[in-house]
């Protein structure tokens, strides 16, 4: 069987507010158009998102939402996980290791610099120098389980960012 994960750093956020909060820093203008249209370019890969996992950060759930809105998904659906804020590399691999869905391609929602350590540690033969605000990539594995994908051989199907069009 074959599952597909579908890893996305949150769009641009703002910081109009001094002093405000890390956590409850929200999208930019340029992070609330940015998101929708990152969401449209993942249609045309053709992969169907059975769940959403996202950290709970202002910034990281508008983001999420906005891909639900584009992709037709609830958003009252989404699972958040409380250590995908600012996680390291390991803590993605635990969030994945225990998923409790049987969903076949799920989409994650985090920040850096950790998404962009995670995404270098899943193909010997791609390194991203810096995962970009609203960057996707799309990581596909042959396993059964998502509790099998930290040791299972993995392949990249893309990398996307607004500025790469």
């Amino acid at each position: 069987m074959m599952k597909t994960l579908i890893i996305v750093r949150h769009a641009k956020s703002s910081w109009a507010n001094p002093g405000e909060l890390d956590f409850d820093r929200s999208l930019s203008a340029r992070g609330k158009s940015d998101a929708p249209e990152m969401a449209r370019r993942l249609i045309k890969h053709r992969v169907n998102i059975g769940s959403f996992v996202s950290s709970p950060a202002k910034r990281a759930s508008m983001t999420c939402r906005a891909f639900c809105d584009e992709l037709s998904y609830n958003s009252d659906d989404i699972i958040y996980i409380d250590k995908l804020y600012h996680a390291p590399a390991s803590i993605f691999f635990e969030v994945i290791q225990e998923m409790q869905t049987t969903s076949d391609a799920v989409a994650i929602f985090s920040h850096n610099p950790g998404i962009t350590d995670f995404v270098n540690q899943l193909c010997k033969d791609v390194f991203i120098d810096n995962m970009p605000t609203c960057a996707v990539v799309g990581i596909q594995s042959e396993i059964d389980s998502w509790s099998e994908f930290a040791m299972a051989r993995k392949k990249l199907l893309f990398f996307d960012y607004p500025k790469l069009s």
